[in-house]
């Protein structure tokens, strides 16, 4: 499996942190690895979205109490518990923490890949989202409000009549709204909007 996000594996047991990276470079994929959730959370870049592997029982910070400080941050990537202790009590509390799967040690190569490959569909939303979410950032008032006509799919002529503005002035700003965002269709611009 290779993947274009790097592995962020947090886990206190040093040869935990060494056969996973192993098996993930040969996998061809970037696994970066850290001793302790406090050295994660010192070095952490937000804009280097990655799949997270975190041990549930580590000293000091558990790998919920990582979860909760990287959502503080606003930092929500996809996160595996990995645990060598696990029970239905901690199962259950990393799902309703929004965990994207609980993995009991030692995890199966085939199982972990299983879980990388669901991870990543969930990335991939996320930053698309965040992408979307940029661009419209750049859209003016006025903008941002015909856009949200032509959303509810409103033609040229009945934007400029709900505006009291021309159609000229209308098909102007449609311009220059696909040209911000990138976009070549309303289906596309819908399909913007409504990822956000």
């Amino acid at each position: 499996m290779i993947s274009r996000y790097p592995v962020y594996l947090i886990d206190d047991d040093d040869a935990v942190r060494e056969g996973l990276s192993l098996l993930f470079r040969a996998h061809q994929m970037t696994a970066v690895t850290f001793a302790d959730p406090q050295s994660f959370l010192a070095q952490v870049n937000p804009s280097r979205p990655g799949f997270l592997l975190v041990d549930l029982k580590m000293p000091q910070v558990s790998g919920m109490d990582l979860h909760q400080r990287l959502l503080e941050r606003g930092i929500n990537w996809p996160l595996a518990i990995i645990t060598g202790h696990g029970d239905v009590a901690a199962c259950r509390s990393a799902f309703k923490s929004g965990a994207a799967d609980f993995l009991t040690k030692p995890v199966p190569a085939e199982t972990l890949f299983a879980s990388i490959s669901a991870m990543e569909s969930q990335l991939d939303a996320a930053v698309e989202r965040q992408g979307a979410e940029a661009l419209l950032s750049t859209l003016t008032p006025r903008e941002s409000e015909i856009l949200d006509m032509i959303c509810l799919g409103l033609e040229t002529k009945e934007i400029a009549n709900a505006l009291n503005i021309s159609h000229r002035t209308v098909d102007s700003h449609r311009v220059n709204i696909s040209t911000k965002l990138g976009t070549s269709s309303i289906a596309e611009l819908v399909r913007m909007v409504r990822s956000t």
